[in-house]
């Protein structure tokens, strides 16, 4: 049995056999959680191309353990739990589509970026795929947040693959508490905001540059 899947069986969960930076997991009565929402700064690069083409963001998918409402924590390598008391305002997947989607309308780069069945046609698809969104402690004292997101730029008109690539952060929290976990993911969010956005703009340009086939008519 994969070992992520063997952990995940409710009496581990609900084991009180955690580590001591990790009391606030899963266990314990019931209570009203508390909601965060991180707001990640959008950090615009003045060395990333201007381009002439419009850019659609799909929706971002993920698995469905980390795409959920509830914050993921690994504290031990194989094992996946949840913080007890806490959920997220939104969904992972809805956090990295928007910390892309907020710095590309910053940057000022494309005449249009919108998220796909806005109602507007556009030259190139981003599809993100959320692979990890949890806290890791990986044998350290304090959790670390890691985001891991694939990216791919589609070329709607021949639907060519423009790029594709894994983009991964992992930012070390200041502390155990969960609001200190929701500040490091954050910070993760908006360097991978940055760097998935200025790939996006490099990668279009280049193969906006390159001659493409023509669709033969019937």
């Amino acid at each position: 049995m994969n070992p992520v899947l063997r952990s995940l069986r409710p009496a581990l969960l609900a084991s009180s056999l955690l580590m001591a930076g990790c009391s606030s997991l899963i266990g314990g009565p019931r209570e009203t959680p508390t909601i965060y929402a991180p707001e990640p700064a959008r950090r615009v690069d003045p060395s990333w191309p201007a381009v002439d083409w419009s850019l659609a963001l799909a929706r971002a998918g993920g698995t469905q353990m980390e795409d959920g409402p509830r914050i993921v924590v690994s504290p031990v390598p194989g094992e996946l739990q949840i913080y007890r008391g806490a959920l997220w305002a939104r969904t992972p997947a809805e956090m990295v589509q928007d910390a892309v989607l907020r710095t590309l309308e910053d940057s000022g780069r494309l005449p249009l970026v919108a998220r796909q069945g806005s109602g507007v046609s556009s030259d190139y698809r981003l599809l993100l795929e959320v692979r990890r969104f949890r806290a890791e402690y990986a044998g350290n004292a304090v959790p670390a947040a890691v985001v891991e997101v694939n990216a791919t730029l589609l070329h709607l008109r021949d639907q060519t693959v423009a790029g594709s690539r894994n983009f991964q952060q992992s930012q070390p929290a200041t502390g155990v508490a969960v609001a200190q976990v929701a500040d490091a993911f954050a910070q993760a969010l908006s360097t991978l905001g940055h760097d998935v956005a200025g790939w996006s703009l490099q990668a279009g340009r280049a193969h906006a540059g390159q001659p493409h086939p023509v669709a033969a008519s019937r």
